[in-house]
């Protein structure tokens, strides 16, 4: 593996080759998705429902979609570039309504830490929500963006909100 010292100065690249300040909004949003799938990792780690294991497994494959899709502005490279597409919001949609049915109504809010698994999903949903945000902010300066992006990351920080449910009531169920 080789390391430069590109970024040393404050900018890094984006997959076009154009180089940008580290602070530019491209970098902050793929970073706070990276951050998001970090969170994730550590969720997966813990958990020992494998269920749970794989569904995390397929986001943190979609971050490294929407990663490489935010690294690449429009134009030649971009076409080669794997993108979020209708198919990737009906996945998370039609999970979200299955996961829905398994956890009990509620009319509180949720206060994140009854158990750790559940706590570290409440950290990655809300990274999701932050990344959503700055998403938003860029979509608002830069129109090619795809629009799926948002309607991804807002699904999945909803989907998130219902695992770490689901994951509470999987730790009151007697063993």
């Amino acid at each position: 593996m080789k390391f430069s010292t590109r970024g040393d100065k404050g900018k890094t690249s984006l997959l076009d080759g154009r180089r940008v300040p580290k602070y530019h909004l491209r970098p902050e949003v793929y970073g706070t998705i990276d951050e998001a799938s970090a969170a994730l990792g550590v969720a997966r780690a813990l958990t020992d429902n494998p269920r749970l294991k794989e569904i995390i497994r397929e986001i943190q494959k979609d971050f490294i979609t929407i990663g490489a899709e935010l690294a690449c502005p429009e134009g030649k490279e971009a076409s080669h570039i794997k993108r979020i597409d209708e198919n990737s919001i009906k996945r998370l949609t039609a999970l979200l309504n299955e996961m829905v049915e398994t956890v009990p109504e509620r009319r509180e809010f949720a206060l994140p830490g009854e158990d750790l698994i559940s706590a570290q999903l409440h950290v990655a949903r809300t990274v999701v929500r932050r990344g959503e945000r700055l998403l938003a902010l860029l979509k608002s300066r830069e129109k090619t963006l795809n629009p799926l992006l948002l309607a991804y990351l807002n699904r999945l920080a909803d989907l998130l909100f219902v695992l770490a449910l689901w994951e509470e009531e999987n730790q009151k169920a007697p063993s």
